[in-house]
């Protein structure tokens, strides 16, 4: 003779609880998304989540350097007449950001707005309006003040 544990109700509220608990552990484990950076070029797009971020607080000093010299892992080609597209989170610009070409910067004023238009030229010709290398690094990078927060990563390559 078998004598059950639990009842029917009592098993049921069981797997309930377990899935339940499941279900958060799962959910603990996972992290929040970075904000998502993109550039378009054409009808050639690629997004990315930040190469560095903490949750919109400022990056460590010590950190920052090493940051901006991370290389990018999404390109996409630009022709010189092409205008490159950037654009970024709502959060993002509700801070500001401001483009590094090759991890210098190149703008005094971050900007504010969700998406922005530059030529292709600006980013493979020297101020004397020589052609410069076949492939450009921009980084956009978020600031809240003189802080950075986040820094996301493309490589621009030149094509004829």
């Amino acid at each position: 003779m078998t004598v059950a544990f639990f009842s029917g109700k009592g098993r049921r509220i069981g797997v309930a609880l377990g899935a339940v608990s499941a279900g958060l552990l799962v959910l603990s484990a996972c992290d929040k998304p970075t904000p998502l950076a993109t550039v378009t070029v054409g009808d050639n797009s690629v997004n990315t989540e930040a190469a560095c971020y903490n949750d919109g607080k400022a990056l460590k000093e010590s950190e920052v350097q090493g940051c901006l010299n991370k290389k990018a892992e999404k390109s996409v080609k630009v022709a010189m007449d092409d205008k490159v597209r950037f654009g970024v989170d709502p959060e993002i610009a509700d801070n500001g950001w401001t483009l590094f070409i090759n991890g210098q910067q190149a703008e005094q004023e971050p900007y504010k707005k969700t998406y922005r238009s530059i030529p292709g030229s600006a980013f493979f010709a020297s101020q004397t309006g020589e052609e410069t290398a076949s492939k450009t690094q921009i980084s956009i990078v978020e600031t809240k003040g003189q802080k950075l927060t986040g820094v996301w990563h493309f490589e621009l390559k030149k094509t004829s």
